[in-house]
């Protein structure tokens, strides 16, 4: 992946890798948050990064032994950069790494929050990803959805959310559903960083991820909304 000429050149994205407990099955994904425009490297300290990996540890010793492996994606830069997307290019690279580690036969489920469930939702028609967990996910008016035909997209947003507004991807859950998505979207109380009820929010994705990768059967709950007719099924309370 090549910098623009007219752009510092930032340094490669890098994976953080776990591996499974034995033969690997799955792989999930985990996509931090990040800024609107910044060409500065992700903060070793930053929140989203350090919410992320508490997502990824929590994921890694409670579906590892399942067959799950995982892997933390780090940035180029902290920005999306309007239409450089920076975090959905790190994203796609970060997916064709994973498959030529890995194989590509094996599932990938992309989790991201913020900025990082931007990119995971941008990505989710790349080859081998199977479903998609978005956290608290920026998702501005015309973000596109129409290569989300046929996924399932799984989305949890706390109601107080002042820096992304939970109507965003309520907005969001809609258009993607026309657009032949399965969405199933929860809501749940507290704000962006998801540190309020931190469990529900860490076993919501560790179970969307066993799911998505075909080692369990969606949780009832999921299940029921990806069902529901809209809106009922992308306003659940969680």
């Amino acid at each position: 992946m090549q910098p623009d000429a007219d752009r510092p050149d930032p340094r490669s994205p890098a994976l953080e890798q776990r591996a499974a407990t034995g033969e690997t099955r799955g792989i999930a994904l985990f996509c931090h948050g990040g800024t609107v425009a910044s060409l500065e490297p992700p903060r070793e300290r930053a929140l989203s990064l350090v919410r992320m990996r508490a997502f990824e540890n929590h994921v890694h010793a409670t579906a590892g032994g399942q067959g799950i492996a995982t892997a933390l994606l780090r940035y180029r830069v902290a920005g999306w950069n309007g239409e450089a997307a920076d975090a959905f290019q790190d994203v796609r690279w970060a997916i064709a790494q994973l498959r030529e580690q890995h194989g590509t036969d094996l599932p990938v489920v992309l989790v991201g929050h913020s900025m990082g469930g931007r990119a995971a939702l941008r990505a989710g028609g790349e080859p081998s990803v199977t479903a998609v967990c978005a956290l608290a996910p920026w998702t501005p008016p015309g973000e596109p959805v129409m290569h989300l035909r046929d996924q399932t997209v799984a989305v949890l947003h706390g109601r107080a959310d002042r820096w992304v507004p939970a109507r965003l991807s309520a907005d969001f859950a809609v258009r993607a559903r026309r657009a032949g998505a399965r969405v199933a979207r929860f809501e749940i109380d507290g704000g962006h960083s998801m540190v309020r009820r931190a469990q529900r929010w860490h076993v919501f994705a560790r179970d969307v991820v066993l799911a998505g990768a075909g080692l369990a059967p969606m949780r009832p709950d999921i299940s029921t909304a990806l069902g529901q007719a809209t809106p009922e099924g992308l306003a659940v309370p969680l």
